[in-house]
């Protein structure tokens, strides 16, 4: 008796399917938001952008990287990112404010700016190694996390300031000029951990599950205040590397050794430079 061959499965479409998926959940956040259940809205978009971190690496992974895939992957950005939160944000915060739909709208459009801008950087074979590590603006997903952290805080607190529509709309468009800026923000992907606090890191990525759970609000405004704070840390990495081409093709450990030495080499430096000094004959 033969048996039939079983069909494979061809796992090359299931980078792709998770960004359809994505689509879907960040249209679903709009409708319930448009139901008025904002907390389910959220949820949708953080599903969204968990989707969005996953896709590219399961590309990467099964060797399924194509180019109707990053198409896909970019539409599927602008969707949830760009076009989910503006209106959850205006249905939820500023539906009595004429001027919210003016602020949501250049949200909306700058993520769309800010997303043409990185596939046309992808292209660009002129620039430097180093610039990889870095994003040029607020990449999107962050953009729409710290977009919706008026509604977290609402959501948390109740009403204050936080929820007032002017305070909002002041916040959305702080939120599109850091989507669109030229300021650098490092990938975390390109941050490397140390190995002796590789269990620090177990423990706190421990604490962030439970507090996703348990705190999902205070997750989000925490992870606002954390990306914010390390914004003038990116910049710094990025014009230190920019000033230091010879460690461009070092990795993290051995740039780390480099700057260590350097400190060490010149101990007054950054004290001078606070105030404003120069070594004699310089």
């Amino acid at each position: 008796m033969t048996t039939k061959p079983r069909r494979s499965v061809n796992l090359r479409i299931l980078p792709s399917s998770m960004s359809v998926l994505a689509i879907c959940a960040g249209l679903s956040s709009i409708r319930f938001a448009l139901e008025a259940q904002p907390h389910a809205a959220m949820a949708l978009i953080a599903a969204a952008a968990i989707l969005d971190g996953l896709d590219g690496r399961v590309a990467r992974i099964l060797d399924a990287e194509s180019r109707m895939g990053e198409e896909i992957d970019s539409l599927a950005d602008a969707v949830n990112f760009g076009v989910a939160p503006a209106v959850v944000v205006y249905v939820s915060l500023l539906a009595s404010l004429p001027a919210g739909w003016v602020a949501v709208l250049l949200y909306a459009v700058c993520i769309v700016l800010r997303l043409a801008r990185f596939n046309a950087l992808l292209d660009d074979a002129t620039l430097p190694a180093y610039t990889r590590e870095f994003f040029v603006g607020m990449p999107a997903p962050a953009g729409a996390i710290a977009v919706l952290g008026p509604l977290a805080a609402k959501l948390q607190f109740g009403v204050g300031w936080w929820s007032s529509p002017w305070f909002v709309c002041a916040w959305v468009v702080v939120c599109s000029m850091l989507v669109v800026s030229r300021i650098p923000m490092k990938k975390m992907h390109a941050v490397s951990v140390p190995p002796n606090f590789a269990a620090l890191l177990l423990a706190v990525l421990a604490i962030v599950a439970a507090a996703a759970f348990l705190f999902p609000y205070i997750l989000v405004m925490v992870a606002i205040a954390a990306y914010l704070c390390h914004i003038p840390f990116s910049v710094r990495s990025h014009r230190w590397l920019a000033e230091h081409p010879e460690v461009w093709g070092e990795r993290p450990k051995e740039r780390r050794a480099v700057r260590r030495a350097i400190r060490r080499a010149q101990p007054n430096r950054r004290s001078m430079a606070r105030l404003g000094l120069r070594k004699p004959g310089g």
